[in-house]
């Protein structure tokens, strides 16, 4: 069984959502496919871009149109803060699950125990060894991630 890239998915599920006249969606993949391709002629040299790579292009789309829709709402735009927290949500669909807090727990204790931190001032060490250790595994916000790592060195 040969698996499909990201890139690839996006654009089957294209023709599929122009075939079936749901614009919002076509829209959506649209700007989708059109970050990643952008995301491959950034730098020094076109590339190819991993699914890794896809997916962190992604995770920025989607990070862009929740706070895009915060903004809207702020602003009384409840419409436009639908559609963007829509797209946000459609995205999100296209990347692997978020961990749970318990899992990002467990992971915070476990690169503290490899690397030996006790002070907030190794928090550097402590989130290179946690993200190495959620590649894979699953989606991280590393927000969130940061912020469980900072409450776990100074309690």
């Amino acid at each position: 069984m040969v698996t499909m890239t990201i890139l690839e998915t996006l654009t089957s599920d294209l023709t599929v959502s122009m075939k079936a006249r749901d614009a919002f969606r076509t829209n959506t993949l649209r700007q989708m496919i059109a970050a990643l391709r952008t995301a491959e002629k950034s730098g020094k040299t076109a590339h190819e871009l991993t699914d890794a790579e896809a997916e962190t292009v992604l995770t920025g789309e989607v990070k862009k149109r929740r706070e895009s829709a915060q903004i809207y709402t702020e602003a009384g735009a409840d419409e436009r803060a639908l559609t963007e927290t829509t797209e946000a949500d459609l995205i999100e669909s296209y990347l692997p699950v978020a961990l749970t807090d318990a899992q990002l727990d467990s992971l915070v204790a476990g690169a503290i125990a490899s690397t030996g931190a006790t002070t907030p001032k190794e928090m550097g060490l402590v989130m290179k060894a946690a993200n190495a250790a959620a590649a894979g595994l699953g989606r991280v916000d590393g927000k969130v991630l940061s912020q469980k790592v900072r409450e776990a060195l100074q309690g």
